[in-house]
């Protein structure tokens, strides 16, 4: 036997026959006064049996002999339990691997009941602890304990408002009967649920059992969620867009639902679910701030192992839910419960616009890079084809004139001459005569430099000097033309789209810009800090390095427009903020018109799509319901309604707010062309100093530069 550890686990009848094997001597041996307890706890098991597939069983030495053959047969072939012996020695706040091990797989299996017996309450307690604080008991699952006052203590009560499917069994001696037997009966009683616990913790008796009867036949595990009574919960609260936002009560009737809270109310998304919900399960929500709520926000953890802000309220048990849009993250799930996902937030950053002046690139923005390689590419095969053309044309027709020039214009030699002398004087006037007889156009494009010049010159609308003569050369030209003038229209219309319109507004998109940037950024609450110092990628790593954490959103609004800082939150957070900047600079004149104020941008890039849920207390009873019931607002499209209804305002004023941007040319939009114009001076001064250089190294010192120097003249006179 492993004492302290899983010892059984049945789940078919097979199991019966191992049980009545080599263990049933542990289980022959009960007492007189435990059959009682031990018919009570099979009738208990039948009553409750039918929805679950796994119980779970723990008890120590003193309660080891009630469990025999028949309970496990009344649970049917299908059923699983588990059964956990603990040592007296266990301390169960900090509990001995074994049963550490059985504990995590007893969880793991999802049991829906618990049966408990144990002699030592402070024992038990202590397991009720572990297993709370740990989250290794299913606190929502169903109970069965003895009743016991030390469990039952005052520093124990938070635990009594999580675990409320509870039967306490109390043992009463009866009456004696004139035959001398005593026949106990006895009391299950349970927590109080939804009625708050004041003073003294009083259990609410549900029935009594005396011999093997119910004296109600009540269902002892009902739903205590359903129904709150008109309960009052404790909400915290603090202003996030667009979960909540804080707003004078109206004094008209309006389409929102606003919650008071002291002078002033909430509205929002999570509000009119709050609301949604109180009528539904029947409780009043009382709704408050935690202290330094605009400062702290969420919250963080304290020195003291403590935390702070809305994370306080809902981990010390002060508040039963918590609104302040809470991301679905392990970090928080740690430390309470969170409703399903009510809805998908894109996080992302505020950024200042315009970092980098792009109206140099106004010449080149017309056409997308793609569209550039292209008409470049054709560009060079053009003035190429073309110069292989005026080639081909040159040939045939140098071909078809020798014959032509020999028969009708005699060469005239003169006698005196030697035969060297007259060939080359022979030869000089062949080239003249083909010189003098070549088709017009050719030349054009007869040598690469003027075919690649001229082809250029095509394409920007300028005309040849005269047209070609070949008939290739023409089809081509004539293509050609066509392919500039779609080519150029395309240009000119874009161009003046460009110019026309306002000025391009140059945005950071992504993260690697950001960095890239070299701007700071930040945004609220450590989480978001801890999202990106644990992200795997590398970029979000280098962000959460460098991550301010900021409690004045208006002063990190005001470093965006400044260009120097990016601002960290939820895309409708952002767009209010941008709004609410606007409507400080028009009541505030000394805001307007700062020098190097930018314009606000929201991220195209969602850093994060975030699922977005309401918190709940740790282990809180009352999550299944209220998560059916907001799965219920989901499949209505409630949230997509309210979300409209929420930012209807921002987007108004944003719209309102915005300036008329006017198509007025200025020297910003045109200094592309004034940076085009410098580009060409400058190739045209390298390119004439290039020649100049040129002509006095290489033309000017050639022999024949000067027709009329001394040496030329010595050579004719020889």
């Amino acid at each position: 036997m492993l004492r302290g550890s899983l010892i059984l686990a049945f789940c078919i009848a097979s199991t019966f026959a191992l049980h009545k094997g080599g263990l049933t001597y542990l289980l022959d041996d009960v007492t007189e006064e435990k059959q009682d307890l031990e018919r009570l706890l099979s009738d208990v098991l039948f009553n409750t049996l039918k929805p679950y597939k796994c119980i779970a069983i723990l008890c120590d030495d003193v309660y080891y002999s009630i469990f025999k053959d028949h309970i496990f047969k009344k649970m049917g072939l299908f059923i699983s339990y588990f059964f956990i012996l603990i040592e007296s020695s266990d301390d169960l706040l900090s509990p001995f691997p074994d049963t550490k091990d059985a504990l995590n797989m007893i969880k793991k299996q999802d049991c829906q009941m618990y049966v408990i017996l144990m002699a030592n309450g402070l024992q038990l307690s202590r397991l009720l602890i572990y297993g709370d604080r740990y989250r290794v008991l299913d606190t929502r699952a169903n109970f069965v304990f003895l009743y016991d006052n030390r469990i039952l203590h005052k520093d124990l009560y938070y635990l009594w408002k999580r675990m409320v499917n509870v039967i306490f069994i109390k043992e009463y001696a009866g009456s004696k009967k004139s035959s001398g037997e005593i026949i106990p009966w006895f009391e299950l009683s349970t927590v109080p649920f939804p009625s708050p616990i004041k003073g003294v913790f009083i259990p609410r008796r549900i029935d009594i059992w005396r011999r093997s009867k119910f004296r109600k036949g009540v269902d002892l595990f009902r739903d205590k969620t359903y129904d709150l009574k008109n309960q009052t919960l404790k909400v915290a609260v603090f202003q996030h867009i667009p979960a909540a936002i804080k707003m004078e009560i109206p004094e008209h009737k309006s389409h929102k639902t606003v919650v008071q809270y002291g002078d002033s109310g909430y509205s929002g998304i999570e509000i009119e679910i709050l609301a949604t919900i109180s009528k539904a399960m029947n409780f009043n929500p009382e709704m408050y701030e935690p202290q330094n709520a605009e400062s702290e926000f969420w919250g963080i953890r304290q020195p003291d192992g403590q935390y702070s802000g809305l994370f306080g309220e809902l981990v010390s048990s002060k508040a039963d839910i918590g609104l302040g849009d809470f991301y679905y993250t392990n970090y928080i799930l740690d430390l309470m419960d969170l409703t399903i996902p009510y809805y998908t937030e894109c996080l992302t950053f505020l950024t200042p616009e315009a970092l980098s002046d792009n109206s140099w690139k106004t010449l080149i923005l017309p056409f997308k890079p793609l569209m550039w390689t292209c008409v470049l590419l054709s560009l060079f095969i053009c003035a190429f084809l073309f110069h292989f053309l005026a080639i081909f044309h040159r040939r045939i027709n140098r071909f078809g004139m020798d014959e032509k020039i020999v028969a009708t214009r005699p060469i005239q030699v003169q006698p005196k001459l030697n035969v060297d002398a007259k060939y080359r004087l022979m030869r000089q006037q062949h080239e003249v005569l083909k010189e003098e007889d070549e088709p017009e156009g050719l030349y054009v494009f007869a040598e690469p430099v003027n075919s690649f010049l001229y082809t250029y010159s095509m394409l920007l609308v300028v005309s040849l000097p005269k047209l070609p003569t070949g008939w290739s050369l023409r089809m081509l030209t004539g293509w050609f033309w066509l392919y500039c003038t779609l080519v150029v229209v395309s240009y000119r219309a874009s161009m003046t789209a460009i110019l026309a319109n306002p000025t391009p507004r140059v945005t950071i998109d992504n993260l690697q810009e950001i960095i890239d940037s070299k701007i700071s950024v930040g945004g609220w609450g450590e989480i978001n800090r801890i999202l990106f110092s644990t992200s795997l990628d590398p970029p979000s790593q280098e962000i959460g390095d460098k991550f301010e954490i900021i409690n004045d959103t208006d002063y990190g609004v005001d470093r965006v427009a400044l260009g120097t800082f990016a601002l960290y939150e939820n895309t409708h957070f952002l767009k209010y903020s941008s709004v609410k900047r606007q409507l400080r600079i028009l009541n505030d004149t000394k805001l307007e018109g700062q020098d190097g104020d930018r314009n606000l941008h929201i991220m195209s890039d969602c850093v994060i799509n975030m699922p977005i849920s309401i918190g709940l207390q740790k282990n809180s009873p009352i999550k299944p319901m209220v998560d059916k019931f907001i799965r219920r607002v989901i499949e209505a499209g409630l949230v997509g309604k309210w979300l409209d209804d929420i930012m209807s305002f921002t987007m108004i004023s944003e719209t309102s707010n915005e300036e008329r941007v006017k198509a007025l040319m200025d020297m910003k939009k045109f200094f592309g062309a004034i940076v085009a114009l410098f580009i060409g001076i400058t190739i045209s001064v390298s390119v004439f100093f290039a020649e100049i250089l040129y002509f006095n190294r290489y033309i000017r010192k050639h022999p024949n530069f000067d027709k009329y120097s001394k040496v030329i003249q010595h050579e004719k006179k020889q």
